[in-house]
């Protein structure tokens, strides 16, 4: 990258953002009126929009344009340590305050903005102190669970799902503690003084926003949350957690043949590896299976894959129902490979468990050395690095092993049958075999495992594709009138050339339908006879496979 020519780049689009904010201008009633939309997002940028920081901005900039007040809540140092201000190598390194508020200050115009100050209280301090792991995890502050709420930070910031007690986890700990009762102090000020109507956060699992969103439904206030969606700069927004994916699909839904034809497209795309999440690449292009594989697996009598995920992610909590985490699942999976030694298994890698910058530091590929696993002459471990086809690997096993990963949906619409250990969003229609223990997990395992042939219900399929489906082209979202990637800087974006009335729910498709979400509780769907007008789509990628 060409630092000089990055940083211009940067420079130009913070330019063209001042710019557009300065004719964006609420109305004299709405500024001084109660019963605002909240917006706030704190942990999905510093100094540069993302695209879930460009998914807020658009949405509130449209309820401005429509007359709704709103308030843009934004850090002003109002934490002693960020998520993504956190080095988890240097904890006690200072986050980077000045250029994360000079953005905001550009991002969000005065007269909409509430500031989040740091508040700290020497008693608080002291309880905090000499207190273990297991201690702070209990730790409350007005009936609020800090210490519960702050976990899914503190694993995802340190790459780890299983903590150790150590001094350099509990100064993290003990820094997210106090930044979230600091937040907890100035929203709880702000709903006092303007009795918000509505919420909006970013993901709502990292401790600003679960903070934040714990305190609104504390207060009957609604809630709304919103991720990265499936298609190209599109957004979920969602009522219930947005890394669960809550998808509601009407029991009459049947895929007609266009519809069948769009899904088909997108996977025709996936299954050659040609899929991004939010601007980054994980395969240049699946490979396909040599003969070397061929030769080792001739040996055996079936094949089963295995496929991982990314430990720290935010979706292993929701995940984490009948075992207590991934590596637990791998645990009995490991038995099953020393009982079965005719199978050949294939355990395969999540790509993103090497991805620069989030490595994860409790992995499959350890776990994998520790335990010999790729010593045994009944096992194929296939690192997050190697582009061997995960499709193929499919369509030869005779069934597969997900926790909560997407390529399980996808193993059904290819007609695989799945075992699912973790709960994904895609139990939560009849997709897959997901048991109701970890005792029926391991004996439908064995049953599997035992049986000559194996078929998948045709149910598992049909749901699997009206899922998808749904994923795609009705929860989905799209900004791309709105928004467009930098150029050189992944994963983030600047904004495109529209005119302002573009933003107007009567003028966007998008902006009705979350402005009717957020103030009426209709569903965040796209209608489905407005999908066909959609361009081109690519399927990618989401950080909770």
């Amino acid at each position: 990258m060409n630092r000089i020519q990055a940083k211009i780049s940067r420079l130009s689009d913070n330019h063209r953002l001042e710019e557009f904010l300065k004719k964006i201008q609420p109305p004299i009633q709405a500024t001084e009126s109660t019963h605002p939309v909240v917006f706030f997002n704190a942990s999905t940028r510093l100094e540069q929009m993302s695209l879930n920081a460009g998914f807020s901005l658009i949405t509130a900039c449209s309820m401005i344009q429509d007359g709704y007040p709103v308030i843009l809540l934004a850090c002003h140092s109002g934490m002693t340590r960020c998520l993504l201000g956190t080095n988890p190598e240097h904890p006690k390194a200072k986050p980077p305050c000045k250029g994360c508020i000079e953005q905001s200050k550009r991002m969000y115009p005065e007269n909409m903005t509430s500031w989040i100050d740091l508040q700290l209280d020497q008693e608080f301090e002291k309880s905090l102190k000499d207190k273990t792991l297991g201690e702070l995890l209990k730790v409350q502050f007005s009936g609020l669970p800090l210490g519960e709420i702050v976990l899914p930070s503190l694993r995802w910031i340190l790459r780890r799902q299983n903590l150790k007690d150590d001094e350099h986890t509990r100064s993290i700990y003990r820094d997210y503690l106090r930044s979230a009762r600091s937040i907890a102090i100035s929203f709880s000020e702000l709903v006092e003084k303007k009795d918000p109507r509505a919420v909006v956060v970013f993901n709502g699992q990292f401790f600003p926003e679960a903070t934040i969103k714990r305190i609104a439904r504390n207060k009957s206030i609604p809630v709304f949350s919103h991720e990265v969606a499936l298609q190209p700069l599109s957004a979920f927004f969602t009522d219930g957690e947005a890394t669960a994916y809550p998808i509601h699909i009407p029991k009459d839904f049947q895929l007609n043949r266009e519809q069948d034809r769009r899904l088909d497209d997108v996977l025709e795309k996936r299954f050659q590896g040609k899929f991004s999440m939010a601007g980054i690449q994980f395969w240049s292009g699946m490979q396909p299976i040599g003969e070397d594989f061929w030769k080792q697996a001739g040996f055996f009598d079936q094949i089963v894959t295995i496929f991982t995920n990314v430990i720290f992610d935010t979706s292993q909590s929701h995940a984490n129902v009948l075992y207590e985490d991934m590596f637990a699942w791998l645990e009995d999976i490991l038995t099953l490979i020393h009982d079965t030694p005719r199978t050949f298994f294939v355990i395969r890698a999540h790509p993103d468990e090497t991805r620069p910058g989030k490595e994860s530091r409790e992995s499959v590929s350890d776990w994998v050395a520790r335990k010999g696993v790729d010593r045994l002459s009944n096992v194929l471990y296939v690192g997050p690095d190697e582009s061997l086809s995960s499709y193929q690997l499919i369509q030869k096993s005779k069934f597969v092993m997900v926790y909560n990963s997407t390529i399980g949906l996808e193993a059904s619409i290819l007609g695989a049958v799945v075992l699912c250990g973790g709960k994904a969003r895609f139990t939560q229609v009849e997709s897959v075999f997901f048991p109701e223990s970890r005792s029926e997990y391991k004996q439908m395992a064995c049953e599997f495992l035992a049986a000559k042939k194996l078929m998948a219900p045709g149910i598992h399929q049909l749901n699997a594709r009206k899922f998808l489906y749904f994923q795609l082209f009705r929860t989905s979202l799209p900004f791309s009138e709105f928004l467009q990637e930098t150029d050189y800087w992944k994963g983030y974006v600047k904004l495109k050339d529209f005119p302002l009335e573009a933003l107007r729910a009567e003028n966007s498709v998008t902006m009705r339908v979350i402005q009717e979400g957020i103030l009426k509780g209709a569903p965040f769907l796209i209608p489905d006879e407005w999908t066909s007008f959609r361009s081109q789509v690519v399927l990618s990628g989401n950080s909770a496979d």
